[in-house]
């Protein structure tokens, strides 16, 4: 070979060990060292090398991520190690008397009283996947399959960036096990794509994961947003480990993702109070768990529970309630939004999802309607995670065989509120009400989001009381809450003299609402909490941002040409004057309090916020911290000045920790707003 070939096979083969650097920070540390385009620069640069030399192209060079030649079939492959199931658990009772089993178990074997220490990690709703490893290098992946045989879907899990393809100080043989997932930002993303496309949407995260991770084609794996968490090690053999917990650093330490929320347990009361703390916080996670992994954590109480059946007696699977259930779709009827939209919503015979009882579900839009394909008397699917308003996801299977089904639901002709004629404006995915001014349902929509939380958040006010006020004539807009008075309440029916004041108290309280959550609270299409803020901070005062021009407008943070203009429309309405002078009037704050941007003590620190605070809100500490001239995000990097910590903080406390970032607590950041000197320092 010549020199310079030599030089040509260095070069390419730095770039690789470059590129999966970068993959490795990116994708498993979540801590980039470089921006998107420094990143696609040096892959450019490999793949112009891989094209003009095709022998220097490797099966495992990033540049296959994008995927490779589909394959004819998907093959079978025998697991070196069963991959097992798991018992279940669904209350503190199963999963003490799971704990109680083992005892009697180990005690047979002649362990008397044996002191286990337990590892819980989320359980995934995903694909389980085993990676084989053979002299450091990913031989294959298969599916869990039937536990015995899986499918060899080695070519799409090539295109998944956080699976390394090389391990550095791996012994000969290296089996990991994980599950291969898609995150609910992503799964969401994925749908909007395919809808407007035209093509059929995934019915959850898992289905898309699943159904993705079996196409024979990689490319199309590699337009997929998958990922995985590595969850153990399915071999032993060379590795000197002897808990769970050590494999499971040691799969961290050699490149590959575990997910941070992975704990370490004495006692059963703290498996039982992880359990409930995760079924608690599951849906402010962003990817989709059905329960929690308990695993007795030392290997040799491993080995001598061993395994019934096709399930380890030293594991176990506490399940969290289900979240889809099959229910008859009654009809669909149509909620009047604060702009007119038009929401279609199902009406459903009752059904118990989750722990509640469901009788309506959302159907977002009429698009959306459309394709789910749902009709009146279809059995269909609900699914409700968390707190999140209940949602329609498709027909049951059989219910579209159905001869007899009824043509698909259409939006009215005419308004349900005010009985105007609708009209679908060119572009919308939505029928509107176009009686701004004179629909009753969109008034109470409005009014209803002024004193919601996030907004104005008067307490008491909520949506049969703002109802009841309007029927009565006490309330048409916004300006009208801050003349009642306690009589005019206490004669509603229900309402007695202290509730009554205690709303008007609350509604004197909003008066010291930031001019950001007022300009929220108008009901400014397109101006959600994070935009208002935006316009707030850029243009300090309402008349200051009234009399701006759309071009001027566009200038604020995360405001395109579009949205200026909408905006610049609405604050030049008639009605929407009148409003703000109404309130002027009513001396709610429309203008910006505190330091200007780049000004203040906190001037050039940036804060990331984690975590249910002791006695701030999310909202109040980002308003503090703006008005002492700091700047919130969402995401910690190195940029990042300090993170901001409360209860349940999650995979950010983590990152910040690596990152060196500095940790408050809420008891910390009151004294750096109270400090100046610190935070200059």
């Amino acid at each position: 070979m010549s020199s310079g070939a030599e030089d040509t096979a260095e070069r390419a083969a730095e770039l690789r060990r470059l590129i999966e650097h970068h993959n490795h920070r990116y994708y498993v540390l979540d801590d980039p060292e470089i921006g998107d385009e420094q990143y696609d620069a040096v892959l450019d640069e490999l793949r112009r090398l891989e094209e003009s030399h095709p022998e220097l192209a490797t099966a495992d060079s990033p540049t296959q991520r994008v995927g490779g030649q589909p394959v004819s079939r998907l093959k079978k492959i025998t697991h070196a190690r069963p991959m097992y199931s798991l018992a279940n658990a669904r209350s503190e009772e199963e999963l003490r008397a799971w704990i109680g089993r083992m005892r009697n178990h180990l005690a047979r074997e002649g362990i008397e009283e044996p002191q286990f220490a337990y590892v819980a990690e989320p359980k995934i709703d995903g694909l389980a996947i085993s990676l084989l490893y053979r002299d450091g290098k990913l031989a294959y992946g298969a599916t869990r399959g039937n536990g015995e045989v899986g499918e060899d879907v080695t070519h799409n899990l090539l295109t998944i960036a956080s699976i390394p393809q090389e391990v550095e100080g791996a012994p000969p043989v290296l089996e990991v096990r994980g599950e291969v997932y898609m995150s609910l930002p992503d799964f969401a993303a994925l749908n909007d794509r395919r809808a407007a496309q035209g093509l059929s949407t995934f019915m959850n995260p898992r289905n898309a994961a699943a159904g993705t991770i079996r196409q024979l084609d990689p490319k199309l794996a590699a337009e997929r947003p998958l990922s995985m968490w590595c969850y153990a090690l399915g071999s032993l053999e060379a590795l000197d480990l002897e808990t769970h917990w050590d494999a499971l650093q040691w799969l961290r330490a050699h490149g590959f993702r575990v997910n941070g929320d992975v704990r370490r347990l004495q006692s059963e009361d703290e498996v039982v109070a992880q359990c409930l703390d995760w079924q608690e916080r599951r849906a402010s996670l962003d990817f989709e768990i059905d329960g929690v992994v308990v695993k007795v954590d030392d290997f040799e109480l491993q080995r001598r529970l061993g395994v019934v059946g096709r399930d380890p007696r030293w594991a176990i699977a506490w399940k969290f309630p289900p979240t889809t259930a099959v229910t008859r779709l009654l009809r669909v009827d149509w909620n009047v939004g604060k702009f007119g939209d038009l929401h279609p919503f199902a009406v459903l015979e009752p059904v118990g999802v989750g722990g509640v009882t469901v009788k309506l579900a959302t159907l977002h839009n009429e698009e959306d309607l459309a394709r789910k394909d749902v009709r009146r008397g279809d059995e269909v699917i609900v699914l409700r995670a968390g707190d999140v308003i209940p949602q329609v996801l498709s027909p049951a299977p059989h219910a579209v065989e159905r001869p007899d089904r009824e043509p698909p639901p259409r939006p009215p002709e005419k308004c349900p509120d005010c009985g105007t004629a609708t009209v679908k404006p060119d572009g919308s995915v939505f029928t509107k009400c176009p009686n701004r001014g004179g629909c009753p349902g969109q008034a109470w929509q409005l009014l209803k989001h002024f004193v919601s939380r996030g907004a104005m958040d008067i307490e008491g006010l909520g949506e049969e009381t703002v109802s009841r006020l309007m029927r009565q004539g006490l309330v048409s807009s916004a300006g009208d809450f801050y003349r009642l008075n306690t009589e005019d309440i206490a004669a509603l029916e229900g309402f007695g003299s202290v509730s009554a004041r205690r709303i008007v108290e609350a509604v004197e309280r909003s008066r010291e609402r930031p001019f950001a959550r007022v300009l929220f609270a108008l009901g400014l299409e397109e101006v959600g909490e994070v935009t208002a803020r935006n316009l707030a901070a850029h243009w300090r005062s309402i008349d200051a941002l009234t009399a701006a021009t759309p071009e001027e407008i566009a200038q604020t943070p995360g405001v395109g040409p579009k949205m200026a203009l909408r905006i610049a429309e609405q604050l030049a309405d008639p009605d929407m004057r009148a409003l703000i002078d109404d309130l002027k009037r009513q001396q709610v704050k429309l203008d910006m309090e505190g330091a200007p941007p780049g000004e203040g003590p906190l001037r050039d620190q940036t804060f990331v916020l984690t975590g249910t605070l002791p006695n701030l809100t999310r909202e109040q500490a980002t308003e503090r911290i703006m008005a002492a001239g700091g700047k919130v995000t969402s995401s910690v990097s190195r940029k990042t000045s300090y993170l901001v910590a409360g209860e349940f903080p999650g995979s950010k406390l983590e990152k910040a920790e690596r990152m060196e970032v500095r940790v408050l607590d809420e008891t910390g950041l009151l004294a750096l707003l109270d400090s100046p000197a610190t935070a200059q320092s």
